[in-house]
């Protein structure tokens, strides 16, 4: 069964055009790593998936237009953070919004429950009383992926997720992914410049505003498509080291 399906999807703001024409096909369980350089619409796409962007052509996941998916099946974390830090709001709160889809004045004794249970898949169960103000970049990044975890969502959409995280935490991270898709059968799209973790995803999605390259990683990140997308394969193992930007 595919998860998702798109055809002809373009993305345009003002005159210039995010994504052209892209098509796409996702069977269920997959793990998809998305990789491109910066302006290539990668963010771009998953706001379309979400319906976070106005789009021209078609979605579908799980063969059904997205308004009638279950929204609690999608799992999101966003590249940016966008939140006042100086609110006085607890981390256990932000996770149980993945939950309740509002902000929890009183968080009742399940959605708690279900929160510490997203908290402890990410090794961050340590973090639920904490203010938000008081987490590091790579604490707030575990706090979004519980917050995604706690739909136990059957698609997770992760825009650079080990953004702000040291080699050590990213591993973690990854293997938090693994465990939970080995778990669920969820299917995972996931922005990347990781060069290692797109190696070890079972499709690789090459993109610069159209598809260049998809399939299995030694197929997908062949010489051809890495020169299609980055320029010269110099530049695109410069980013997979240390670039960012979607």
């Amino acid at each position: 069964m595919k998860a998702l399906e798109v055809r002809a999807l373009s993305v345009r703001f003002g005159e210039f055009w995010a994504l052209e024409g892209v098509d796409l096909e996702v069977p269920e369980g997959a793990f998809v790593a998305i990789v491109g350089p910066n302006g290539a619409g990668k963010s771009t796409l998953l706001k379309a998936l979400l319906g976070l962007v106005p789009y021209q052509g078609e979605v579908r996941l799980w063969g059904r237009p997205p308004k009638a998916v279950d929204p609690l099946w999608l799992g999101y974390v966003p590249q940016i953070k966008a939140f006042d830090r100086t609110f006085p709001a607890l981390a256990i709160e932000l996770v149980a919004t993945g939950l309740l889809r509002r902000w929890p004045f009183r968080l009742p004794s399940w959605a708690r429950q279900r929160a510490l249970e997203a908290l402890r898949r990410v090794g961050a169960e340590a973090l639920a009383e904490r203010p938000l103000g008081r987490l590091s970049g790579g604490q707030l990044q575990r706090v979004y992926l519980a917050r995604a975890f706690v739909r136990r969502p059957r698609l997770l959409l992760l825009d650079e997720p080990a953004t702000g995280i040291d080699r050590a935490g990213e591993v973690d991270l990854y293997r938090h992914l693994e465990a939970y898709q080995a778990e669920t059968g969820a299917t995972v799209l996931m922005i990347t410049h990781d060069w290692e973790a797109a190696h070890h995803a079972s499709h690789v999605l090459v993109l610069n505003r159209r598809v260049i390259g998809f399939g299995p990683p030694e197929r997908a990140l062949s010489e051809e498509c890495l020169r299609r997308a980055f320029g010269h394969l110099g530049h695109a193992h410069g980013l997979f080291v240390g670039g960012s930007g979607a």
